[in-house]
């Protein structure tokens, strides 16, 4: 479901008092608290001495940062806009507009352009323990490389939501634009355009 772009204000999520200010953070605490972490992660993967050569831990850690810009393309376009594949679904209705949709009818709210601390530590809590089954101990040096790839998208993100642009980052705001104010349903990628062009979801020139 599309509401009219507001480049004003704020949504409210929840009516509750308690729930709706975990909902959203100045950037820089969100920016922070995911710095730490990261860092915590990392410094327990050298403790714990994961890999006996550094090669093979900074080539999990360069894989994880690359491997977050698979993951932001598949989650913006297949769970942040889930309500297009599911629109008789009133609790898609409602996920999608709690994750995404928010930002889509406030795209110039600063406070909800990088995930909150509590939502965020839950996600990345999740993530950890599913990494961690898959991977093992790894997870300590894979985390903190995708963390950083999330860090530098959320940089980008950022960025191309406030003024004045960098001009590094014209083509990012460029594509980022096109799927807020012509096309939802392309335009995935924000770090880059890599994933678009892959799955063909790049709008048109």
């Amino acid at each position: 479901m599309h509401r009219e772009i507001k480049n004003q204000g704020q949504g409210i999520l929840f009516e509750n008092s308690f729930l709706e200010p975990l909902t959203k953070a100045p950037p820089i605490v969100s920016a922070i608290t995911y710095s730490t972490l990261g860092i915590v992660l990392l410094y327990i993967g050298i403790q714990r001495a994961v890999v006996d050569q550094f090669w093979v831990g900074a080539s999990i850690f360069v894989f994880a940062l690359f491997f977050w810009t698979f993951f932001e393309y598949f989650a913006h376009r297949y769970l942040f806009h889930i309500d297009e594949y599911f629109p008789d679904s009133t609790f898609a209705q409602k996920l999608a507009y709690t994750l995404h949709g928010v930002h889509h009818e406030y795209p110039r709210d600063t406070e909800r352009l990088i995930m909150p601390p509590v939502p965020g530590l839950m996600i990345l809590g999740l993530l950890y323990m599913v990494y961690l089954l898959i991977m093992g101990e790894f997870v300590y040096l894979f985390l903190p490389g995708f963390i950083l790839g999330y860090l530098l998208y959320t940089r980008i993100h950022y960025k191309t939501h406030t003024t004045p642009v960098p001009s590094y980052l014209k083509s990012n705001y460029k594509h980022h634009a096109l799927h807020h104010y012509k096309y939802p349903e392309k335009a995935f990628g924000i770090s880059t355009t890599l994933w678009d062009r892959v799955f063909r979801t790049m709008p048109p020139e």
